[in-house]
């Protein structure tokens, strides 16, 4: 098992690699514009030191859990000063609002190129592609709330490696190449209604765990309540590594638009979305869950949390890089820009939601597990 300060050490870095990659790139890009950037600030103050290079004041503050840039003339000032962003034509401006959405999904694409390379887990079948297959063995990929194993502690991603019903007993070593599915389904068909044992495999941790698969199942569900799948670790060569990093990327961005509109959705139509949403305690325990089944594990939810968070930005919603641009499109629109002090407490209104919100979706967090 992964200890708790282990766990809290990494997920404190994952938030901070995604922090850094999305604040670097507002910054790199605002340098490139010829604006100043007065502050690049890891965490949130109040601030343990800085050390200034340049017109820019680098700090690192108490609240790890966090970033900023603090650019010159995003609140207005400096309307005549070539090196204020207010200054600046809205396109430009318009850029540097947006790179560090654009930072986030480099950073996927660079997460999975490196995932690629090394192996990630995937699902697999008779056709798994030029990739270089091994590991094969067979996870769970999800399981019906009251099933069996959801009373018996199976989790997601568990890997069997293991079946024992009574006297009978089918083992499986850790190369599971002939092991499918299949064999795992036919093998609990013939021993429903008994004591089966399943050996399976959680990280670094291998454990046995017993439960009766169930005679007479709901609709859907099967005897355990577990649906199962054929993974493997594959690997792919550098150069097809990063076209599969890409296109990973693209694939995972349209998945997340996905299920972001059903909750949308959802929230209008007013059918409750509570369990589609999740705050820093949530994210905390998949961190844990993934820290438990590996390094590349890890890298998987890294790039997902780094799309996820320039999917989020990107929002236009007051405070967010995307409300941002919102309102430059309204100063294109009507020829002349919105009143900076209207558009600073818009602003600060919508930050004072989002801080709420995540407040209220930690505390539904923090009642499932307590």
């Amino acid at each position: 098992m992964i200890s708790t300060l282990i766990t809290i050490l990494i997920f404190i870095v994952i938030l901070g690699v995604l922090i850094f990659a999305h604040e670097f790139g507002h910054f790199i890009v605002a340098k490139k514009s010829g604006v100043r950037v007065e502050e690049f600030g890891f965490g949130f103050p109040p601030r343990l030191f800085g050390i200034k290079k340049g017109e820019t004041l680098y700090s690192l503050n108490l609240i790890p859990i966090g970033g900023f840039v603090k650019i010159y003339g995003e609140q207005g000032e400096g309307k005549n000063e070539p090196n204020s962003f207010i200054s600046k034509s809205a396109s430009r401006r318009a850029l540097i609002l947006s790179a560090g959405v654009l930072m986030n999904f480099l950073l996927a694409v660079f997460l999975l190129s490196i995932g690629n390379k090394i192996g990630l887990p995937t699902v697999v079948d008779e056709h798994s592609g030029s990739g270089v297959v091994r590991a094969a063995r067979v996870q769970i990929a999800e399981i019906a709330s009251g099933s069996p194993a959801e009373i018996a502690g199976i989790r997601i991603g568990d890997i069997i490696q293991k079946l024992r019903a009574e006297n009978e007993e089918l083992a499986i070593g850790e190369e599971v190449e002939v092991f499918k599915l299949e064999e795992v389904q036919s093998f609990i068909d013939r021993h429903k209604g008994e004591t089966n044992i399943l050996t399976i495999k959680r990280g670094s941790d291998v454990l046995d765990i017993s439960l009766v698969p169930r005679e007479i199942a709901p609709t859907g569900e099967g005897p355990l309540g577990v649906a199962l799948v054929n993974t493997a670790v594959v690997s792919y060569p550098l150069l097809e590594s990063l076209s599969k990093g890409v296109t990973d990327t693209i694939n995972l961005t349209i998945l997340i638009i996905i299920a972001l509109g059903s909750i949308i959705h959802r929230a209008v139509i007013g059918l409750p979305v509570g369990e589609a949403l999740t705050g820093p305690v949530g994210i905390y325990n998949v961190t844990s869950q993934a820290a438990e089944m590996g390094f590349v594990y890890l890298l998987q939810l890294t790039a997902l949390l780094s799309i996820n968070l320039a999917i989020i930005n990107i929002l236009p919603f007051p405070a967010l890089d995307g409300g941002r641009l919102l309102f430059l499109g309204i100063e294109k629109i009507k020829g002349t820009p919105v009143s900076p002090k209207i558009e600073n407490v818009i602003h600060t209104a919508g930050f004072a939601f989002l801080i709420l919100l995540m407040l209220l979706i930690t505390y539904k967090d923090l009642t499932k597990i307590f």
